[in-house]
């Protein structure tokens, strides 16, 4: 069984940047993909990014060459960092792992799930 609690949500404005954790239970952290999804209001929830054992990292269009994703593994810890934000940017964010490491953007591959992050950003 693994745990996940996501922090670090919040208010920013319009090209600000805010950073969210996730932090994991279990001694097998790092050999997961961990992947980022969110849920805009009124929208399905979709895919952010994901980062592999390996450290490989992999990223929606909508996002890419704006938010990254770091891991921690001595701390169990797994981080998004969101820069140039928009207000479509607004969302629940969540956090999942994919303990077969699959490297996949498909949110079925994910077994675990954090409870969510509220992110708003205000134009």
């Amino acid at each position: 069984q693994v745990q996940l609690v996501e922090s670090g949500g919040g208010l920013v404005q319009a090209g600000g940047s805010l950073r969210l954790s996730c932090a994991a239970s279990g001694r097998s952290f790092r050999t997961y993909t961990m992947g980022w999804f969110r849920r805009c209001p009124g929208k399905e929830r979709e895919f952010v990014g994901f980062i592999r054992w390996s450290g490989s990292t992999y990223y929606a269009d909508s996002v890419k060459g704006r938010f990254s994703i770091s891991r921690d593994n001595a701390k169990n810890t797994l981080y998004l960092q969101m820069n140039s934000m928009k207000p479509e940017d607004t969302a629940v964010y969540y956090c999942a792992a994919d303990v077969s490491d699959s490297g996949s953007s498909l949110s079925r591959r994910y077994t675990y799930w954090g409870q969510g992050t509220q992110v708003t950003v205000s134009s």
